[in-house]
């Protein structure tokens, strides 16, 4: 039996023509399709600026100050005070209270109108009104009064009696020397003019004389009723619970 006899291949001339014909085929179809791909696909490179967006905003009305449609309301009046509305009351008896006391009374009937004063005449302040009584009043307890009115009240301090006869401040003497005697040393200065020049001493001891409210005078210089020309007063004088020499 004899083999099978090989297929004849032909010339080499002819298989390199088939090979050439074959690598140009395969390019050809390669373009082919590139161009067909780029056809419908736009690269990021070649394709150009696309249309902007356009946002249109619609501003809202501004609506009207409610406060400019409302014609301005009047300011309310102020309601007018006891001395503006001419109120009357009658006055209590404030005699023997606590300064303080008498105070929040008077202002609980409508006087605002306050003041006090040492009742003995020695010219002390009420620095702690709760340190002292009322021994009189300016206005007679139950008359009836405007509110307004000023109401005044003579006190002493807690420990103190009061005195029969109301001693308020010491008048001053004008152009002539007052009566200082009896009065405080305080007070005695208050009533003198503030130009004159006044020296005071120790009529029984030889001590200072420091809290001047405290001290009673007993002689002075010049006389009562001594016209005053500018001339120096002099005031002898000794504590309150002790007796002049």
């Amino acid at each position: 039996m004899q083999p099978p006899t090989p297929p004849k291949t032909g010339p080499g001339w002819a298989r390199k023509r088939v090979v050439v014909p074959s690598a140009f085929g395969l390019f050809f179809i390669g373009v082919i399709t590139g161009s067909a791909g780029s056809s419908g696909v736009e690269t990021a490179s070649s394709a150009g600026p696309g249309p902007k967006a356009t946002v249109t905003v619609t501003a809202e009305p501004k609506q009207a100050d409610k406060s400019d449609d409302k014609p301005a309301e009047p300011k309310e009046k102020a309601k007018p005070s006891a001395e503006d509305s001419g109120e009357e009351a009658p006055v209590p008896n404030f005699a023997g209270m606590g300064l303080q006391s008498a105070q929040d009374a008077a202002q609980a009937k409508g006087f605002y109108g306050l003041s006090s004063h040492d009742s003995l005449g020695r010219g002390r302040l009420q620095a702690l009104d709760r340190d002292w009584k009322v021994c009189s009043q300016n206005i007679k307890a139950g008359k009836t009064v405007a509110t307004e009115s000023k109401l005044d009240f003579g006190a002493v301090k807690l420990e103190e009696d009061c005195s029969v006869n109301d001693e308020g401040p010491l008048e001053a003497g004008g152009s002539k020397m007052p009566n200082l005697a009896g009065k405080s040393v305080k007070a005695a200065r208050g009533a003198l003019d503030s130009g004159v020049s006044v020296t005071v001493t120790d009529a029984a001891e030889d001590r200072m004389v420091l809290v001047e409210s405290n001290w009673k005078v007993c002689t002075q210089t010049p006389s009562p009723g001594t016209e005053l020309k500018g001339q120096p007063a002099e005031i002898t004088a000794v504590k309150f619970e002790e007796d002049c020499p």
